[in-house]
């Protein structure tokens, strides 16, 4: 098994392609190592000293270095967790834990204009922030304002409100004129 291995926009995030699928559908986040229980991958990962986050795609793992640790001292270990992982056989997500699709459910006057938005962040966003290790979810839209998610090598990067602000805002503005306004949230 060969692991590839890309930089991402936030040096503090490695992608992993392991060439093979990781998760049939959705993504999964893991941004410390108390909210790995339901991913046995996510657990292994975690067991390397210096990981504070992973971020599981459809065919990459991303993870987050913690700030005293450097790529050298960890990457060899966290190839082989993924790689130990994968050859074992046993399951990225535990059976009754299944991946998120993303987006939150949204109802009510807005629900037409929140489609729109959702269908732009699935078919223009979502692919290209994937590329970079990442993702991005809608949470909801109250009087104009956007609110999004960000999620793997796009969590903390320093580049992360440049691409809400100039990239997905203006974007969404474009298309839907009742868009004023992208902010990001933490969940």
């Amino acid at each position: 098994m060969f692991i590839q291995t890309e930089s991402t926009p936030n040096p503090a995030t490695l992608k992993f392609l392991p060439g093979q699928t990781v998760l049939e559908a959705g993504t999964a986040d893991f941004p410390a190592p108390d909210t790995a229980d339901k991913s046995p991958l996510a657990k292994r990962i975690f067991s390397v000293d210096g990981v504070a986050g992973v971020f599981l795609g459809h065919d990459f793992v991303t993870v987050t270095k913690g700030d005293a640790t450097e790529w050298d001292h960890v990457k060899p270990a966290i190839l082989g967790a993924i790689m130990e992982h994968f050859q074992s056989g046993a399951p990225v997500m535990d059976a009754d834990h299944t991946a998120t699709s993303g987006h939150a459910e949204h109802s009510g006057e807005d629900a037409e204009i929140v489609d729109q938005i959702k269908e732009l962040l699935d078919s223009r966003v979502r692919p290209a922030v994937a590329q970079d290790g990442g993702d991005i979810t809608f949470h909801g839209f109250d009087r104009g304002v956007v609110y999004l998610h960000m999620q793997g090598a796009c969590a903390g990067c320093p580049s992360s409100t440049l691409t809400l602000k100039m990239g997905i805002e203006n974007l969404l503005r474009h298309y839907i004129p009742e868009v004023t306004e992208v902010r990001p949230i933490a969940v």
